[in-house]
């Protein structure tokens, strides 16, 4: 991994942004310097357009971990807000609501007006997608 070799830098905007041994020996040598004189230091910062400065904190804080042996890895599709694994349950809420949560309909390529048909069974509650296979062979029988 790149993190592992002693000169790993990356170069963003002209800035060099140290990582791994290198980044961990500058965090020790600046010892008590405040948080935003850190980053300024290790090299993540970038120039807005009205040329003033902007701090990069979360990439400074990921590559200061990532420089600790902690990989935070890409994340899964799988992973709802927090870092949560998805449940695959739903409650009803009080106003007799039942909502299907973002990451379930990501995980389903679903977007904004795309529409379903309700099936209600005993106890059950299906949603099919209209114009789906399913809807054309129901309608066939």
């Amino acid at each position: 991994m790149a993190c592992n070799l002693l000169a790993t830098i990356m170069v963003s905007l002209g800035t060099i942004m140290l990582t791994g041994s290198d980044l961990l020996a500058k965090v020790k040598e600046l010892g008590d310097a405040s948080k935003s004189e850190l980053a300024r230091q290790c090299g993540y910062l970038s120039t807005k357009k009205d040329g003033s400065e902007r701090l990069n904190f979360t990439a400074f804080y990921e590559a200061l971990l990532e420089a600790k042996g902690m990989n935070l890895g890409e994340g899964g599709k799988n992973r709802a807000k927090a870092g949560r694994g998805l449940s695959y349950m739903a409650k009803v809420h009080f106003n007799g609501n039942l909502m299907v949560g973002k990451a379930y309909t990501d995980q389903l390529g679903l977007k904004p007006g795309d529409e379903f048909e309700i099936k209600l069974g005993r106890k059950q509650i299906q949603l099919l997608p209209l114009g789906s296979a399913a809807e054309e062979t129901a309608a066939a029988a």
